[in-house]
This record gives C-alpha cells, sequence and structure tokens, in this order.
C-alpha cells in the first residue's frame, strides 16, 4: 500500500486511544481524529476552547454556528457533553486531567522534544497557542505529523532545530509511513509499511532509529469517501 494520507493517519492514531480517556486534538491534522473514534471505546475528547465531550464534525447542512471547536470547525456534541469557560478549559489542561494529546508537528527529537510551530512564518508570526500548556499538562503525548518534509527532509532528528514547543513529552509518533515509539534509547518503529525497509526508513530519518523484532505493517482503511 502506498502512504497514508491524512484521514488514514488520524484513523491509526483513533486506534490506540484508551478506553475512559480524556483526549486533546492540536489544530490541523490531528482534529481529523474525532472522525474515527473507535465504537467499542467511551472517550471524552476535550477543545481547548471550552468542550468537554466532542462528536465527529457536523454533517453539511447539519451545522449549528455556535457549535465550533478551537480550529473554527462545526462539530457535534457527545451525550454528557460540557460547554465551559476558557479559564475552566485551561485549568483542565494545566491540572494535568488530561490523558492524551495528540498534537500536529515540525520535528521530533530522539529525546522526545517537540517543535510545532515556527516563528519564521510569513506574515503570521509565533503561533504556539495553546500547544505549550497541553504537551507540558497532558499525561501522554502523541505527534501526528509526515514522517518527512516536502523535499525529503527528516523531522525526526537527534535535536530539533527549531523553537521548542515542549521538552521531553513525545511518547508516540504516528506518520505516513510507520507507527515510532519514543523510548529512553531513542526512536523504535512499532509498526512499517510494507514497502518500506529498514534500511530506507533509517536513510529517511535524521536520528538513529530501531525497528521493534514485533513490528507489525502499518495498514489503514480506505477512506477516500469517509
Amino acid at each position: 500500500m502506498s502512504a497514508l494520507d491524512r484521514n488514514q493517519m488520524a484513523w491509526r492514531a483513533a486506534q490506540d486511544l484508551p478506553d475512559g480517556g480524556v483526549v486533546n486534538l492540536g489544530l490541523g491534522m490531528p482534529v481529523l481524529v474525532s472522525n474515527y473514534m473507535p465504537a467499542d471505546r467511551d472517550i471524552f475528547l476535550q477543545s481547548e476552547n471550552g468542550i468537554l465531550g466532542v462528536g465527529p464534525e457536523a454533517e453539511e447542512g447539519h451545522e449549528d454556528r455556535n457549535l465550533v471547536d478551537a480550529g473554527s470547525r462545526r462539530i457535534t456534541l457527545r451525550e454528557g457533553a460540557s460547554i465551559v469557560d476558557s479559564a475552566s478549559s485551561f485549568a483542565m489542561i494545566r491540572g494535568g486531567h488530561i490523558d492524551v494529546t495528540i498534537l500536529g508537528a515540525f520535528e521530533v527529537a530522539m529525546n522526545g522534544d517537540l517543535a510545532n510551530w515556527d516563528s519564521r512564518v510569513p506574515d503570521k508570526g509565533p503561533l504556539v497557542g495553546g500547544a505549550m500548556d497541553l504537551a507540558a499538562g497532558a499525561k501522554s503525548t502523541w505527534a501526528l505529523m509526515q514522517y518527512n518534509t516536502r523535499d525529503g527532509g527528516p523531522r525526526l532528528l537527534e535535536a530539533c532545530g527549531l523553537p521548542l514547543t515542549a521538552p521531553n513529552c513525545v511518547d508516540w509518533i504516528y506518520t505516513d509511513i510507520a507507527v515510532v515509539q519514543v523510548t529512553d534509547q531513542g526512536f523504535v518503529a512499532t509498526e512499517l509499511l510494507a514497502e518500506i525497509s529498514a534500511e530506507e526508513l533509517r536513510g529517511r530519518t535524521g536520528a538513529p532509529i530501531g525497528v521493534s523484532n514485533a513490528c507489525k505493517p502499518l495498514v489503514a482503511p480506505d477512506l477516500a469517501n469517509g
């Protein structure tokens, strides 16, 4: 199979979310995870603008303009959802009540350092937002990202070159070609596209990376119409 697209990457990350977990989804690709919640698990999605219990994105023609997430998507609410003010929302985050946050990333270092903002972006300036709070406050941080840059450069590095969002926080990395765990010994691939050899993976990584003895093929359903 070819490299996973954005929806397939979001689907794959969703499959590992814990039953009973409170999960925050960062802006960009991570919010797509809300569309692929495992049906056999009870998961509360938190949005930093003050929602606990985000449901799937609203279907076209059925949007409620008063229901938006932190990325301004028109959303639905799951049964039992709560809406709170921003101060209460960030109290959840800073108080350590988020089990998992899934954030986009530009770079991840082999010790788990996260860089997911870039002050050099033209006309936008610093855009770190609440990601610092999330990466520092969540019990576990997962990165959802393309494995390589558009020109083929590595994003998984020995040390981040961009300003850090938070140090030593990333536990798992979900990408278009591999699922990678960040361990005390560095990067370890636990799932890998069948077409990608261990040698090619190492060549596409800017740091040493191991391949687990139990490494599985990375697969995802066809979500072209999803």
